[in-house]
């Protein structure tokens, strides 16, 4: 065989641009809806704290890690390929017909079926 290709799997294609993109929008509005909880609970949360800090911190902060994360795309996932081909034994090949030099006559008769 001169120039067999390998025909690549399903299983090892990447994943398509649209679901790559909206697997990005999604991760970037769940980051994006923490901030905001964070800043609500920045605002209401009584008596002023340490914690205030912490919310303050992490709506500032969020939107930068919410931007970082949403352009990494697909490369901080890693897909594993699995191989669809099974390996299947080879059909053993059929026993050799041996002509006895007599034909071999089929006979088929068909009837209705109301059995006339």
């Amino acid at each position: 065989m001169k120039n067999a290709r390998q025909v690549p799997a399903v299983t090892s294609l990447p994943q398509a641009p649209q679901d790559e993109a909206d697997h990005r929008v999604r991760r970037y509005a769940l980051t994006m809806t923490i901030r905001i909880v964070c800043f609500a609970l920045m605002v209401l949360v009584q008596p002023y704290g340490w914690y205030t800090w912490v919310f303050g911190i992490a709506a500032a902060v969020l939107p930068y890690i919410a931007v970082v994360f949403a352009n990494a795309g697909s490369d901080s996932t890693e897909t594993i390929a699995e191989s669809p081909v099974q390996e299947l034994e080879a059909p053993r090949p059929p026993a050799p017909v041996i002509d006895t030099g007599d034909p071999t006559v089929l006979i088929i008769r068909e009837s209705r079926q109301d059995g006339s």
